[in-house]
């Protein structure tokens, strides 16, 4: 059931007279009359947490027994509003792009984190009404930094980027300035040298020689990508020398000395985790420009980088007309990597601490030791990470001149002074290694992200700024991400319902009122999330392979090589795994894999679920997962074979109350039913399951309206207008003559057979439904 929107009379109300106090103060000086002057509607900071939910925070009553530092981020909740109730979905791209769009993600198919392999289909269409493109109707400017994860990438033949570099421009905002990857690349473990063997540094720099006496360095020379050199030798602050040449950009050669020329041996073009980061721009004008990893520009500390485009950007800015900048910060996504010491307080357990990169810290071949040992340093790098990000967070509000810093280092911010609105949201729970799991919280590493879960949705929203009344309250009202698409609008009083077609109508419900109305009672009835499986591209030579996170007791197929799945604390059981017994060419799927583990004694993992979606209606909540079956055969695990695809519904009782919330934990569930639940209930747990399965039931439908949309619903309607005409023909026109590869285009939202090709195949699936009328189905 939709809620009633609140009347846009209203909303105007409320942002004429915030507008006229905003005038009011900026024209006052010296107790004289204030001249009047233009009116200028709010500005508006976005910032989005990678990987980050609630379990990770104390100002939230949560935080585990030793939790990060996060002074900045609790600065603004106290400032503004903070939500107790937020739901992400549970991977970061179907967030991101429900952000931008108010919609679901089985309302786009942007249901999972996109990859190379993916088809274009499963990414942000050009032809939604974004949110730069609806605030652009109110005069604003927008700019996109860092991480968001909305489309493929440039890797090999960007099989899935139709519009390349200008893809973001395209999708509405002004200027970009940051990543098409969805996460920092693996750790450099030669730490820059090709001359060394790949494993011998874990944390990316030649360590110190108490570290590891064998191959760590007390001096040596520090080589930067400008072809400078300085020699760095451990003493004074410097501890490490290796680490510091890192944290400055360069790439430290140890035991050696600054030579005029820079060796052969040392790369500048290898990446390095969170120290090197591949920029993309674009401008308003479709320029677009790639920054390499050698450019001096793109070495140095992820976190920090971003937040100084952020302020350039900013800066950049005339104060003619308002902007919104959406900043996405890459921590703490895996790979887990010590941030620079300069970022860390010198009371942090932890800081000083050398174990993580030391070969000491490796227990090879002994079961649980090495485990547990990865649980310690993952819990210690976290810790780290977030005070970094916590600390330039803080940084980037001063230097907005948002904020400024008091005298003991603490942050005096008084937003209701300023004219942005600052909104900060996680974009999915935790990832595993890093959850939190013991009081205050005690979240469930098991079930974080990836999983419809609590801990892989519940996720931190601050809101602070001048529209909020009655600063540093709760609100324990349910709110999910699409909902910010029209915070946004209504912030910049924009009008959805007069830019949205009324036959496709956004999901997103007004948030407004709970700024400006601490007695606002709730406006979402139930909250919804939902992750799922992309479109495929067949003409990918690339193959994902299985992987097991041991932490999470699960095995997916989504990674191509070893790496990446190492990056992300698994074990991989593809090609070249070096387990014994496992084939060298690998597994290809998970039922392979526990057949494996079976005929050794060991007990199956979990196999990854191909959908999850969770409804809740803030008590009760419904969690329906679809995975595969597989056969098992322990003689020859090779011979195991995908049975069904089987759902199971599991209705939980929920409360994120502090300092431990009621979680849906395995072993917690009311009941439990394959397909659906048939065990009695008592009245009010059987009245929720009702209306909760009714809720999912109806998005089933919508999700398996629209995965079929382009092969047998509406085949031709690639701007999904609801009608096949001109339009298509113009657009497939447009596309068939981009991104080419052997002189054919490739994916792109008119690829309608999905065979990972723009052709005439398609074209004349238009042709042949050329007038064709379609519904657009939505839920609620």
């Amino acid at each position: 059931m939709r809620t009633k929107i609140h009347p846009h009379g209203r909303r105007a109300a409320i942002l004429s007279a915030f507008l006229a106090s905003a005038a009011l103060l900026s024209g006052c000086s010296d107790g004289s009359k204030s001249e009047p002057v233009a009116e200028q509607k709010p500005n508006i900071l976005f910032i989005v947490l990678d990987d980050f939910g609630l379990d990770q925070l104390t100002f939230y009553g949560y935080g585990g027994a030793a939790p990060p530092k996060t002074p900045n981020l609790a600065a603004i909740a106290r400032a503004g509003v903070q939500f107790r109730n937020a739901w992400a979905m549970p991977t970061c791209t179907p967030t991101r792009a429900s952000y931008f769009t108010g919609r679901y993600p089985s309302v786009t198919n942007v249901l999972n984190a996109v990859v190379s392999t993916d088809l274009a289909n499963s990414e942000i269409s050009p032809y939604e009404v974004t949110v730069p493109k609806l605030l652009r109707t109110q005069g604003y400017v927008s700019a996109l930094i860092g991480k968001m994860h909305l489309t493929g990438s440039d890797l090999g033949t960007a099989a899935n980027l139709p519009y390349g570099h200008q893809t973001m421009w395209k999708l509405g905002w002004d200027y970009f300035d940051g990543y098409l990857d969805g996460a920092p690349y693996p750790i450099d473990t030669r730490a820059g040298r090709t001359t060394v063997e790949e494993g011998t540094y874990k944390c990316g720099f030649v360590p110190n020689t108490t570290m590891d006496a064998e191959n760590g360095a007390d001096e040596g020379a520090c080589y930067f990508a400008t072809g400078a050199c300085e020699t760095l030798a451990r003493g004074g602050d410097i501890v490490t020398p290796g680490r510091t040449c890192m944290e400055r950009g360069g790439i430290f050669d140890p035991g050696a000395s600054c030579q005029a020329k820079v060796p052969d041996y040392i790369d500048f073009t290898a990446q390095n985790g969170y120290y090197t980061g591949e920029f993309i721009q674009s401008w308003a004008d479709g320029r677009t420009n790639k920054i390499p990893v050698s450019d001096p520009s793109a070495r140095g500390y992820r976190t920090t980088m971003e937040t100084d485009r952020a302020i350039a950007w900013a800066k950049q800015q005339s104060g003619d007309k308002p902007w919104m900048m959406s900043v996405g910060y890459s921590a703490i996504h895996a790979p887990l990597q010590l941030p620079p010491l300069s970022l860390i307080s010198e009371t942090t357990p932890g800081r000083n601490d050398l174990l993580p990169c030391s070969p000491a810290s490796d227990f090879e071949g002994a079961p649980g030791i090495t485990k547990v040992t990865d649980l310690v340093e993952a819990h210690l790098i976290t810790n780290l990470m977030v005070e970094a990000m916590d600390r330039e967070i803080g940084r980037l509000l001063v230097e907005l001149g948002l904020a400024t810093w008091n005298e003991d280092g603490s942050l005096n911010y008084q937003p209701e002074k300023t004219n942005t609105m600052v909104v900060v949201m996680g974009d999915n729970g935790t990832y595993v290694n890093s959850v939190k799991f013991t009081e205050p919280g005690k979240f469930d590493p098991v079930r974080s992200k990836g999983s419809a879960y609590q801990t892989g949705v519940a996720v931190p929203l601050l809101v602070a700024g001048p529209l909020v009344k009655d600063p540093g309250r709760e609100v324990e009202h349910q709110v999910s991400a699409p909902d910010l698409y029209r915070l946004f609008a209504e912030i910049a009083g924009a009008d959805v319902e007069g830019n949205i077609p009324a036959y496709r109508p956004v999901d997103a419900r007004p948030m407004l009122a709970y700024l400006t109305d601490p007695g606002q009672g709730p406006i979402r009835e139930l909250n919804f999330a939902e992750v799922g499986t992309n479109f495929t591209n067949p003409s990918t030579d690339i193959t994902p392979q299985p992987c097991v996170v041991e932490a999470a007791n699960v095995c997916f197929t989504i990674f191509p090589n070893k790496e990446l799945c190492s990056d992300q604390s698994g074990v991989w059981y593809g090609a070249n795994s070096g387990l014994a017994g496992v084939p060298e060419e690998g597994y290809m799927h998970c039922g392979q894999v526990n057949s494996y583990l079976m005929s050794k004694g060991e007990e199956p993992v979990l196999v990854f679920a191909d959908s999850e979606k969770a409804a809740s209606d803030g008590k009760y909540k419904l969690v329906r997962v679809n995975r595969k079956t597989y056969s098992i055969d322990t003689e020859h695990p090779e011979n195991s074979e995908y049975l069904r695809n089987e759902n199971t519904d599991e209705l939980y009782r929920i409360e994120m109350s502090v300092p431990n919330p009621t979680l849906d934990r395995e072993g917690s569930a009311i009941a439990i039913g394959s397909p659906t639940i048939t065990d009695p209930l008592d009245p009010e747990a059987q009245a929720a399951y009702l209306k909760l399965k009714a809720e999912l039931d109806e998005r089933d439908e919508v999700a398996s309206y629209y995965y079929n949309y382009d092969t047998v619903h509406c085949p031709g309607d690639g701007n999904r207008d609801g009608v096949v005409d001109q339009q298509d023909l113009d657009n497939w026109a447009e596309l068939s003559q981009l991104n080419k590869y052997e002189g054919v285009a490739q994916s792109s939202w008119y690829d309608f057979n999905h065979d990972g090709k723009t052709d005439d195949a398609d074209r004349a699936i238009i042709q042949n439904n050329l007038g064709k009328t379609c519904k657009l189905v939505a839920a609620g």
